[in-house]
């Protein structure tokens, strides 16, 4: 597309001296934005001050303002919360994204590390349930001879005091 302006030739051609920069509009207010994505507002308030969320620019009258990649960064924030991420892992995770292609191999090794991490604690939470399992035991044996005998004291915390 081309327009003649006076002498000189206007074009939509990209040169050093001019170049078409798309920039999305910030005109979604804090509410709007926590509503679009279900977060409360002080949620948001807090990964902007965690700096997991670009700093909001702000209208003439004070007020953040936060575009529809805005939106997609929470969901990202939010997804990677709820697989269990911590707030420093979430950012590296950001800091990662923005590599794109480059970042693959580091997220695989970021995510073996979680695996690991996760893989423990499920070892742990079994180990966990087999002694509740084994203390139940105790419980129920107890009460069954209290139908026969008399009551003594509890042997699961008998055992505590003894351990």
């Amino acid at each position: 597309m081309r327009h003649l302006c006076g002498t000189r030739l206007l074009t939509l051609d990209r040169t050093p001296e001019c170049m078409l920069i798309y920039v999305e509009m910030a005109d979604m207010q804090i509410g709007e934005l926590a509503k679009r994505t279900t977060l409360t507002v002080d949620a948001i308030r807090f990964y902007e001050k965690r700096q997991l969320l670009p700093k909001a620019i702000r209208s003439t009258g004070g007020f953040r303002l936060y575009t529809t990649g805005d939106i997609e960064h929470l969901h990202f924030i939010r997804q990677m919360h709820e697989l269990g991420f911590s707030l420093r892992e979430i950012r590296e995770l950001i800091e990662l994204r923005t590599r794109k292609v480059a970042a693959c191999e580091s997220v695989r090794e970021f995510l073996k590390g979680k695996l690991v991490g996760v893989r423990a604690k499920m070892h742990e939470l079994q180990k966990l349930e087999s002694e509740l399992v084994a203390d139940l035991r105790k419980c129920n044996k107890e009460l069954k001879r209290r139908k026969r005998h008399t009551a003594s004291a509890c042997p699961v915390l008998e055992g505590v005091v003894t351990k």
